[in-house]
């Protein structure tokens, strides 16, 4: 017995449907150019398209870009305060903007926020995920398998190898040197 479906079949998307989506999208979510035409494509591949001739996404996007509905500028300084905030390096921004499809120059704040900020992200970091200094055997150098995840999570995190190396070396939470550790970055 053939599986149910749940669901009626959509009619296809006409003009004035494809604007309300976009519009809702960017109503409910912060984007970026590049997010909303991938969801715009992913509706029209989903439900088809009615119209008399193709779908302008291009042109919708750029309108409610426009409009300043969608700003990739401010999606990326907004991307950039939210990573570094939760601990997150500059790398790792990086990859975030790049994945959103933001473009060089709308980045370019973002990206100098994450280096301006990154030896108290790394901090944050080390201080959510209880490593280094913020750990339970802080000091302790017997642990090197450890240190050794320690370390990696730090780099994966996005985080340079000196900066996140001189974090975990130290004693205690009480002997950061935030002088000390901008060099190490």
């Amino acid at each position: 017995m053939p599986p149910r479906q749940s669901r009626r079949k959509r009619p296809p998307l006409d003009a004035g449907r494809l604007n309300e989506l976009a519009l809702a999208y960017v109503g409910r979510f912060a984007t970026t150019r590049s997010k909303l035409a991938s969801y715009l494509g992913r509706k029209l591949r989903e439900r088809g398209w009615a119209g008399d001739r193709q779908p302008e996404l291009d042109g919708i996007v750029e309108r409610l870009a426009g409009l300043g509905y969608v700003d990739d500028a401010a999606y990326a300084l907004s991307k950039s305060r939210s990573l570094s905030g939760r601990g997150y390096g500059p790398r790792r921004v990086r990859q975030s903007l790049h994945a959103a499809g933001v473009g060089e120059e709308d980045a370019l704040a973002a990206r100098e926020l994450a280096e301006a900020e990154k030896v108290q992200s790394a901090l944050r970091f080390a201080k959510r995920r209880r490593l280094g200094p913020f750990g339970a055997g802080a000091g302790d150098q017997a642990d090197r398998a450890g240190r050794d995840k320690a370390l990696a999570a730090m780099i994966r995190a996005g985080h340079g190898f000196q900066l996140s190396k001189a974090i975990l070396s130290l004693d205690c939470e009480a002997s950061v040197d935030i002088e000390f550790l901008s060099e190490k970055a």
